[in-house]
């Protein structure tokens, strides 16, 4: 299918694979989409500044890169940077077109609906969650239709200032949003006043509604809105416009009466001063997007409404309400569509806006009507790609942040043993992009895909927890080699299915599964077991993890991540049977009950593992401590020595003349790792025995058991 990209400045039209739709979203054929001029125009220039400048802006994102060359060395810095750049970004969010698929949990939508979409890209087929799409009236057409995210945005303006019968609200910035403004205002009762710099703007919002225009080029503004409002000043102000100056919201305040109010659309400099609003006593809101429920992922992502006795009007209440005006002709739309392009065509329009940008209020893009063929799959070489016999031809399955900055930088880095055959993720921009980077054959959004492909060897699976389970047995049943990312799994059903499968598979038919952790394959985890493998009695460690706070609506909390303990501390239970050889026999969990919501029940924790060879091991695992110091330490006691890790950098060993092991950057096993995965798939030699993969899953959920009581 075809999809608008963004990158280094321009957009491009890609072929891309279809996207998969999960059981809460719908896959939507595109009729016609809209093109938001101010905010993807900004987004095409974005990509063409350099790094370096854009860095200037985001001193965040600084202090990121030199954290990651401290820890990862200057080249993957400057390679992780680089790569970024070069990723191609999707564009646009409004649109409208008619459903071809619907999950398996969308009740209401049916297949051949018409709907209007909002936070959708420009392209033929799009996925879109229930909340984040309306059905389309009869008497509204696919153009008035994929106007509904601007719609909404100017519909929750209008909400936040309250207007009520008879008011005065001035506009600040005539284009589409404030055009939309000033119609719905009108369609409130109110009188309605706009400001712009362009006369053909003003002459338009006249022609749709508008009681007074001005013209921003002349002087003193709010003393002409005295003026027109007898002495009062407005009764409020909704700024549309977009621009760095911080003269816009201070006018704002000034054309307000006593007790107004100033609503916040667009994008303005917020270098607010005290005597421009205080002695007024003047009212300044911010307006979120298409409305309540905006970046809330529960909302979004997920298909959780807000209650209407409690929500009146959500992002989706406010599509649907704002179609309805559509519909009665009470807002127009026509009038503001300055050109239509086809999709084929939509490049001349991005070129035409960097030049005669203000000249142009809208452009819609207009798609065909005919089937889009249905592909998952699209070849990114040219040509059959011969790979070496010794090399291992491997997949990788979800290409989010940690695939793409560790897994495949590594892959690249050990051409010698893989050659990158696919990329799969379940966003196709995203996979063709990742899988064009990263030198893989093909990109493919259903793993599937890969695992009817004989040329796959080996997959690693880097999706999110939830599904690591069953798509590591779907993986060893298409015989394919299976690298994946820890967790195992997160319920018990999935361990005993992996291990059904395991047990009833012959040992010269049996893939490789290799769960990922990575750190039993560093340098200083393999000195710790040399040093133990010649130990006289048992063993204490103490180990700390220093994990820091996430937010409580990262996915990692809810049920695609499975928490922090199922989640990230499975990787020391692993270590620590690593370590001892031996299985655990006793175990007990204990955390800090929260006092409030900021921390979960499984954020604060400690954990004790007795094992059968008497080796007892103390994980300590908290969100309360500093960044500033080390996230990982351990204290490993047994005959009469100390060995002291930090953060996998260092490693001391008292009591016995051993030689440190200090490392200038942090190596937690990853590149080791991948070596051993490549060995055990030529030797049949599993890496990690199963029974070890087995007891870390099961001991991380035994561990969440304990800590929920």
């Amino acid at each position: 299918m075809k999809q608008i990209l963004i990158r280094s400045g321009a957009a491009i039209i890609a072929e891309v694979p279809q996207p998969m739709i999960e059981p809460d979203e719908i896959l939507v054929q595109v009729r016609v989409s809209c093109l938001s001029i101010g905010t993807e125009m900004s987004g095409v220039k974005l990509s063409a500044v350099p790094m370096w400048k854009r860095a200037l802006n985001q001193p965040d994102n600084v202090k990121k890169v030199i954290n990651m060359a401290a820890t990862h060395g200057i080249s993957q810095a400057i390679s992780t940077i680089r790569e970024k750049k070069n990723l191609s970004s999707p564009t646009g969010y409004s649109s409208s077109g008619i459903v071809v698929q619907i999950g398996s949990s969308v009740s209401d939508i049916k297949v051949g609906d018409r709907v209007a979409c909002a936070g959708s890209p420009h392209a033929e087929l799009i996925k879109v969650t229930r909340n984040l799409c309306v059905p389309i009236p009869k008497e509204v057409d696919f153009d008035s239709a994929s106007t509904v995210t601007l719609g909404a945005i100017a519909l929750q303006g209008i909400r936040r200032a309250q207007p009520t019968l008879g008011e005065t609200f001035v506009v600040i910035g005539l284009g589409v949003l404030g055009q939309l403004t000033i119609q719905m205002l009108k369609v409130n009762g109110c009188k309605t006043i706009g400001l712009d710099l362009d006369k053909t703007r003003i002459d338009l919002a006249k022609e749709l509604g508008m009681n007074i225009g001005l013209d921003t080029n002349e002087k003193n503004d709010f003393e002409q809105i005295s003026r027109f409002t007898n002495g009062y000043g407005a009764d409020g102000v909704i700024i549309t416009a977009a621009s760095s100056s911080n003269e816009i919201i201070s006018t704002a305040f000034k054309m307000c009466r006593k007790k107004g109010r100033v609503v916040l659309v667009g994008d303005v400099g917020l270098d607010l001063r005290r005597p421009d609003f205080y002695a007024k006593e003047l009212d300044f809101f911010i307006s979120t997007s298409y409305g309540p429920g905006r970046y809330d992922h529960r909302y979004e992502e997920k298909g959780l409404d807000y209650p209407i006795s409690y929500v009146r009007w959500t992002e989706n209440r406010n599509m649907e309400e704002y179609l309805r005006l559509v519909a009665n002709k009470q807002v127009s739309i026509r009038p503001m569509v300055s050109a239509t392009y086809t999709v084929e065509n939509s490049s001349e329009a991005y070129s035409v806006l960097n030049t005669q940008k203000d000249k142009y209020l809208m452009i819609l893009l207009t798609y065909p009507a005919k089937e889009v063929p249905a592909f998952t799959r699209i070849d990114i070489t040219s040509g059959k790609t011969e790979f070496k016999n010794e090399k291992v031809r491997i997949a990788v399955l979800g290409a989010g942040g940690f695939a793409r900055g560790t897994h495949l930088p590594l892959i690249r880095s050990l051409n010698d043993k893989y050659a990158l055959q696919a990329i799969v993720t379940r966003t196709g921009h995203t996979a063709k992009s990742v899988a064009e980077q990263f030198g893989a054959v093909y990109a493919s959004t259903d793993y599937r895909e890969v695992l009817n492909d004989p040329n796959v060897d080996a997959v690693i699976i880097a999706t999110r927890h939830h599904l690591h389970g069953q798509m590591a047995l779907e993986a060893l049943k298409a015989g394919k080699h299976v690298l994946l990312e820890k967790p195992l799994a997160l319920t018990y059903q999935d361990i005993e299915n992996l291990d059904l499968f395991i047990n009833e598979t012959s040992e010269k038919d049996l893939p490789v599964l290799m769960t990922g952790y990575n750190r039993r394959f560093s340098p200083f985890a393999k000195k710790m077991q040399s040093l133990l493998n010649v130990r006289s009695a048992p063993f204490i460690i103490n180990y700390r993890m220093n994990a820091g706070f996430i937010s409580d609506e990262h996915w990692v909390h809810g049920p695609e991540g499975g928490g922090r303990n199922v989640g990230e501390a499975c990787h020391i239970y692993d270590l620590f049977l690593y370590l001892a050889n031996s299985k655990v026999t006793e175990l007990t969990a204990t955390s800090i009950k929260p006092l409030s919501n900021h921390y979960r029940y499984n954020d604060n924790f400690v954990t004790t593992l007795s094992f059968e060879n008497g080796s007892i091991a103390t994980l300590t695992y908290t969100a309360l401590g500093s960044k500033d110091y080390s996230k990982e330490m351990a204290d490993l006691y047994y005959d009469g020595k100390i060995v002291i890790l930090n953060d996998y950098k260092s490693l001391d060993v008292y009591g016995k003349r051993e030689k440190s092991i200090i490392t200038s950057l942090q190596d937690k096993g990853h590149k080791n790792q991948l070596t051993e995965f490549y060995e055990a798939i030529r030797t049949g030699k599993w890496p990690i025995p199963w029974w070890q993969q087995q007891q870390s899953a099961q001991i991380a959920l035994a561990v969440e058991g304990q800590l929920k009581q």
